[in-house]
């Protein structure tokens, strides 16, 4: 059983309409093309509405791939235009850089980046990400090795660097564990 505080700190990533009966349909569409989908957002836009698709890959998102994820949620949804009542907007976008790392895959796809988290005590720190599994991320937090787990986040996003990481952060994470408590 889990405590209040993990609880509160453990964060997931829904889609406003992921009770929608779009949701589903729209999924398959976006599997079928080789990306997950992240988020799926209907809105009325005036007269029509609007359909927000957020994808994500473990190679990222190119401009060419947000074309071929397009086309094909377009398709299915001229086929399902009846769950639509009318006429849409279709917007597919890859996820930004500050979204915040809610799932493990969202760690794994920035191993190596920074990050800013703020922990469910409250504290932040700025840490380099490092290897990760389903309960937890090893990060480079002020040149040692700290093991975190995720319900120990609140929010974690990536900060923008616009230099190469030093050389000695990316050594000290592919280097292998000393045994120490950090390491754990």
């Amino acid at each position: 059983m889990m405590s209040r505080i993990e609880e509160e700190a453990t964060v997931t990533a829904q889609s406003p309409n992921a009770d929608s009966p779009l949701e589903p349909v729209v999924r398959d569409a976006v599997a079928r093309a080789g990306f997950e989908l992240e988020e799926l957002d209907v809105a009325r836009a005036g007269r029509r509405q609007l359909v927000r698709v957020t994808v994500d890959a473990e190679g990222g998102v190119g401009l060419d791939d947000i074309t071929t994820v397009s086309r094909a949620v377009s398709a299915v949804l001229d086929e399902h235009d009846h769950m639509l009542a009318g006429s849409y907007t279709l917007e597919v976008t890859s996820p930004g850089v500050d979204r915040p790392l809610t799932q493990p895959r969202h760690w794994r796809r920035n191993r190596l980046r920074r990050v800013r988290v703020r922990g469910a005590d409250g504290a932040e720190f700025i840490g380099r990400v490092g290897d990760c599994d389903d309960e937890g991320v090893t990060l480079l937090v002020d040149g040692a090795r700290r093991r975190v787990r995720y319900a120990e986040v609140q929010r974690a996003v990536v900060e923008l660097e616009f230099n190469q990481p030093p050389a000695a952060e990316l050594a000290a994470l592919d280097a292998p564990a000393s045994g120490t408590k950090e390491d754990r």
